[in-house]
């Protein structure tokens, strides 16, 4: 069952939990299990999701429960007036803080349609380092291994935007699979069956690609609305 962070007549949002696809998509056509028909059964209705999150990313996923509303959020995350947080572990030590403004390629994810090709769409993310580590273990070249927690704001929604930006500076997200690196995926992977060996008698992993925050305005609310979803654990997929 998929945890709810909050529901009115209006909207819902839930907890996504990594791996699992907000809707039917080309990432994955074998997969049978998707956030809006899990959600539609768990609720008895109709939802609309207004934005999406990799298939690899957990946190705040957001559904209208009629059309109105459908049109309003929709329009916030179109005009970016909805500020979208992540936390994820990186690899190295990125600077403080930054602004990545780099071009990618338009990319697409429907069910059945072709890729659009080359066609460049802006894309910004801001960055802020949170915290910092150095692993006394040889992952790749180094005697040592360093990584760091950061927080990401993407001005613009280019999908695996984050994950792209992160490979563009030479700071991959852990547990990204596609724009990772194996060795540090599969290093991170074996910390955490040790953790859950000490820690609990089952356990998948307690890494995942990012968590997502959200802040947007409710349509009949003058104050915005927040929410935040608790660090999980995932498998790397």
């Amino acid at each position: 069952m998929l945890t709810v962070l909050y529901q009115d007549q209006y909207l819902i949002a839930i907890d996504k939990p990594a791996g699992l696809l907000v809707h039917r998509s080309n990432v994955d056509r074998h997969e049978t299990r998707f956030a809006v028909q899990l959600l539609r059964d768990q609720i008895g209705q109709r939802v609309q999701p207004v934005h999406r999150l990799d298939k690899g990313t957990s946190g705040v996923l957001l559904f209208a429960l009629d059309e109105s509303s459908t049109r309003e959020l929709s329009r916030q995350f179109e005009l970016n007036t909805v500020r979208k947080t992540y936390v994820a572990i990186v690899r190295g030590w990125p600077a403080q803080s930054g602004q990545i403004d780099h071009p990618l390629s338009r990319q697409n994810d429907r069910y059945g349609e072709r890729s659009p090709g080359c066609e460049l769409q802006p894309a910004r993310t801001g960055f802020r380092r949170l915290a910092c580590a150095e692993l006394p273990f040889q992952v790749d070249q180094h005697p040592s291994s360093r990584y760091a927690l950061v927080e990401l704001t993407p001005d613009t929604g280019r999908m695996h935007q984050l994950r792209r930006h992160m490979k563009h500076i030479s700071h991959p997200i852990i547990g990204d699979s596609t724009h990772g690196k194996g060795l540090h995926n599969r290093f991170f992977l074996s910390l955490a069956s040790i953790v859950c060996c000490w820690h609990a008698s089952s356990c998948s992993s307690v890494i995942r690609s990012a968590e997502l925050r959200l802040r947007f305005a409710h349509r009949r609310a003058l104050n915005s609305r927040q929410y935040s979803a608790n660090w999980v654990g995932t498998r790397i997929g």
